[in-house]
């Protein structure tokens, strides 16, 4: 029997001019395939080949520097990417800006599940998700530059209601990470510290008579692996690539807390550790950060249920999930993340996406079955700029391309929704850890504008489905009406016309009844 097992050089070879190729990966070198990605780079860099290739990733892929998507980041290399989030790759970036490349964006988990639906030979992803945003196609159609010119979704009725379709295409070439392969060929992914879409990758280039490439740390006997332990089949593997140095991230070589393999004792131990640093991070020098997460904490709880299913962007919501660990009330609450992840302790930063001593890990387009069918009760997520009829922007934020990643599956799902964030930008100097928040230097970049550059979150769809919407910031806190944005809630210390009204390009409503925040959420 021939074998799978070969070299990076020699998987490398399999990809043709042309070639769709999905990808997969989160920030911070979460499940990525790294050693695979360079020797395209290799290849390419030494030969020309391959070139105009279609790329596709879910997530986030890199370190902003020369790993993940930057390996990719080469003119004549690719040609279009279709990519979920892309702060990873400034390189990447700069070609979309300069329209070297056709530059789209699909939500995160939209691109995991119509991943999904190619694998099963389906007419594409039909979904609410998107509606009312830029990857609607009357509103931009996921063309985030010039070069990109056609729509990845249309507009289809059924029963009388709206949907996207998102519209299939082959996979010629799927590059999967996992742990561990048998001499047959199947696949483990017991080490990982998340699933991800590598399953509906594979399935997608399986189906589509493409090639399924994996790269895996260790070479097991064949029998090794239990039936249960085998995530992708033999049947579906093409070539296979072991990478001895592979790692749980670029920094991280192993840490068996980020696998969930720890249990009992051990696991205990870890869990006591990783409180104990999360009570060290919540107590770092006091700013409008914490005072922005104090006040979104007070929503946790007015979801109407006993232990509301949750989620966590990044920026001030990382705030919010230290905050919850400091006051050690996990127990409270079911913690998700859209990778795929439930419970343990969430990592921030270059790791986000990661998570020690989770409950349990699903497969994305799964995670994202749940939050699309209404299992979200409450979503804290970051904004970049919001506008008066309560749209939100954190996809294209001063021209470049930023992509969703999965902010618009989420956002647009959950029944509550809590976008925090600062209500200026750009040279803002606030003083507060007294009571009181005072603003030496406004800012020079207003986030509440008249009408978002592009739309990632849309407020009249949220009125339609009925969520309940807030806006906090660190000087006041708004929330969505029928009417508008009403603002009915201002910090100690601030002067509403100077420090919000005149900070704002919109009018918006204010409440009969506003009310001023607890001074505990400005106090050191």
């Amino acid at each position: 029997m021939q074998t799978k097992f070969m070299t990076a050089a020699q998987a490398a070879q399999l990809i043709q001019d042309g070639d769709t190729v999905g990808l997969m990966g989160g920030g911070g070198g979460l499940m990525e395939a790294t050693h695979l990605f360079e020797a395209v780079q290799e290849r390419f860099l030494s030969t020309q080949t391959p070139t105009n290739l279609t790329v596709i990733h879910a997530l986030g892929i890199g370190d902003k520097k020369t790993k993940g998507m930057n390996c990719f980041a080469h003119e004549g290399l690719v040609k279009r990417v279709i990519g979920g989030h892309w702060v990873w790759s400034p390189a990447m970036q700069q070609l979309a800006l300069a329209n070297k490349i056709e530059a789209y964006i699909l939500p995160g988990g939209v691109s995991s599940q119509l991943m999904r639906e190619i694998g099963a030979g389906r007419p594409g992803l039909i979904s609410h998700v998107g509606l009312g945003t830029v990857c609607d196609p009357r509103h931009g159609g996921g063309r985030m530059n010039d070069a990109a010119q056609d729509n990845l979704a249309e507009v289809i009725q059924i029963d009388g209601r709206e949907y996207l379709r998102y519209k299939p295409f082959p996979i010629h070439v799927a590059i999967v990470r996992a742990s561990s392969a048998d001499e047959d060929g199947n696949i483990s992914f017991e080490h990982e510290a998340a699933n991800l879409d590598a399953q509906s990758l594979a399935l997608a280039a399986r189906n589509s008579g493409g090639k399924v490439i994996v790269q895996v740390k260790e070479r097991l006997p064949k029998g090794a692996l239990k039936a249960r332990e085998v995530r992708i089949p033999s049947a579906w593997v093409d070539a296979i690539v072991v990478d001895p140095q592979q790692s749980t991230s670029y920094a991280i070589p192993f840490d068996p807390a980020f696998s969930g393999e720890l249990t009992g004792q051990a696991r205990l131990s870890s869990e006591a550790q990783d409180h104990a640093r999360e009570v060290a991070a919540a107590q770092e020098a006091f700013s409008e950060r914490q005072a922005v997460a104090r006040r979104a904490y007070q929503e946790l709880f007015n979801t109407g249920k006993a232990r509301p299913v949750i989620n966590y962007g990044v920026g001030v919501p990382d705030a919010v999930a230290k905050l919850i660990a400091a006051r050690n009330e996990q127990h409270r609450i079911y913690q998700t993340i859209e990778h795929g992840t439930y419970g343990g302790t969430l990592m921030d930063g270059v790791l986000f996406g990661y998570a020690r001593n989770a409950t349990a890990m699903l497969d994305a387009a799964t995670q994202f079955d749940f939050y699309g069918g209404g299992g979200l009760d409450i979503a804290f997520l970051g904004f970049g700029e919001f506008d008066e009829e309560g749209s939100v922007n954190v996809s294209r934020l001063g021209g470049v391309t930023v992509g969703p990643g999965g902010f618009i599956d989420i956002a647009q799902n959950a029944k509550k929704v809590v976008f925090c964030g600062t209500l200026a930008a750009k040279g803002v100097k606030l003083e507060t850890g007294d009571g009181q928040m005072r603003v030496a230097a406004q800012g020079a970049v207003k986030k509440l504008v008249q009408k978002v550059d592009q739309i990632t979150f849309s407020g009249p769809q949220g009125l339609v489905r009925r969520q309940e919407v807030l806006y906090l910031t660190e000087r006041a806190s708004f929330r969505l009406t029928p009417e508008g944005i009403e603002l009915f809630e201002i910090a100690p210390g601030i002067d509403l016309q100077r420090d919000v009204l005149d900070q704002m390009d919109f009018s918006p409503r204010i409440a009969r009844d506003l009310k001023v925040m607890d001074s505990a959420h400005f106090t050191a």
